[in-house]
């Protein structure tokens, strides 16, 4: 006698957990974890000082040990506090490009969405230059003019960046702007603003908050390549793309130099992007 089948009300949990939320879950945790290795970073780091200035000559270039985990660079310093640190510095780049653009991207896509006429007309056209431009190209040249320092990466991704929002948001905006809760509030004389602010934003903010996550990785990437290219942060400010540049020629004799920092790249930008598509998933069936 063979048993009965479970009902399909008890399998649908079961396979959501095991899809769409466990995805979403994974690049959470991973990234939480990232997050706490930065904020920890003066207290778990096993030699604190060298992610500053210190140096160690007698010790430079020691494979990984018990002693240093992840070896240690040209100079003597313990690269895996120099990894540390260095999560600090790229996730402070990535928040503060996302804060930055997002904002100003939001706030003129809703505009345009919910205007309209030749307020979206302008603000359209002014994105549309931006975007003709690769944005990695773009912020090159502006990383190219100004100093090179974290702040010169902050800027020049962000002016690249903030065109992607405003576009979406514009497309959402002008499709919620359109319905009956909107006409219902200009109806009873709510002053603009204020359908803006209560109405009109907090329903555009889906698809953003979405694309905000996907876009972590991409902005981590680019400081890095930013800094790999020398036009970014620079010694002795630890950073994992500025670490990749100072340690690439030693790839085949030295291979811990390069690779951690690479890996630690790697694993950011992958929980970014595990985290955005299920949150891309979740939100948007």
């Amino acid at each position: 006698m063979t048993a009965p089948a479970l009902p399909a009300l008890r399998r649908t949990p079961l396979r959501r957990l095991a899809g769409v939320d466990r995805l979403a879950v994974a690049g959470a945790v991973l990234l939480a974890v990232v997050v706490l290795a930065a904020l920890l970073a003066p207290w778990i780091a096993p030699y604190p000082e060298d992610g500053g200035s210190a140096t160690h000559p007698l010790e430079s270039l020691l494979p990984p040990s018990g002693a240093h985990w992840f070896g240690t660079d040209q100079v003597g310093r313990d690269v895996l506090s120099r990894v540390l640190f260095g999560a600090r510095t790229s996730l402070l780049i990535a928040v503060a490009v996302l804060a930055v653009s997002g904002v100003a991207g939001v706030l003129l896509g809703v505009v345009a969405g919910y205007a309209g006429g030749w307020a979206r007309d302008v603000i359209m056209r002014v994105t549309d230059v931006f975007l003709a431009f690769p944005a990695l190209l773009l912020s090159l040249a502006l990383a190219v003019v100004l100093q090179p320092s974290v702040t010169t990466v902050i800027v020049a991704i962000a002016v690249t960046w903030w065109p992607w929002y405003a576009r979406l948001t514009a497309s959402v905006a002008a499709s919620v702007a359109t319905r009956g809760f909107v006409d219902s509030a200009r109806c009873l004389g709510v002053p603009a603003p204020l359908i803006v602010l209560r109405h009109v934003l907090p329903n555009s903010l889906t698809p953003v908050l979405v694309q905000l996550s996907l876009d972590g990785g991409g902005v981590i990437l680019t400081a890095a390549a930013l800094s790999y290219l020398g036009l970014g942060a620079h010694e002795p400010t630890p950073e994992w793309g500025l670490m990749v540049q100072q340690g690439q020629t030693l790839f085949t004799t030295d291979w811990w130099v390069v690779t951690f920092p690479g890996l630690a790249i790697l694993v950011t930008a992958f929980a970014f992007n595990v985290l955005g598509e299920g949150l891309r998933a979740r939100l948007t069936r």
